[in-house]
């Protein structure tokens, strides 16, 4: 029962990533696709490493899983908020509805 709840959170991990990726894809500007990719991404790789933790079933792992996915979320935001402010320095604004 376990492993089926371990491989459950592992797919949705897996389905935030493809929806990040579609957000890259799709979204017409730079701030939208860093929206797309730093949100899916954090979630996906958080249910992924819960998944992998559950799966392994060893309190060791799962605290190198969180400290990957707290460094992960710590990079993530400063690293999307130096690409938006380099962009809004560069002169690009924001995609509007017409």
């Amino acid at each position: 029962m376990l492993e089926i709840f371990s491989a459950l959170l592992i797919g949705m991990g897996l389905l935030f990533f493809i929806a990040g990726t579609l957000g890259l894809l799709r979204f017409p500007d730079v701030y939208t696709r860093i929206h797309a990719v730093t949100k899916a991404d954090s979630v996906g790789l958080g249910l992924v490493c819960a998944g992998v933790a559950l799966w392994w079933g060893d309190w060791h792992v799962a605290l190198k899983l969180l400290l990957l996915w707290l460094l992960v979320l710590l990079s993530s935001a400063l690293l999307s908020h130096l690409i938006a402010a380099t962009a809004m320095r560069a002169g690009i604004r924001p995609w509007e509805a017409e």
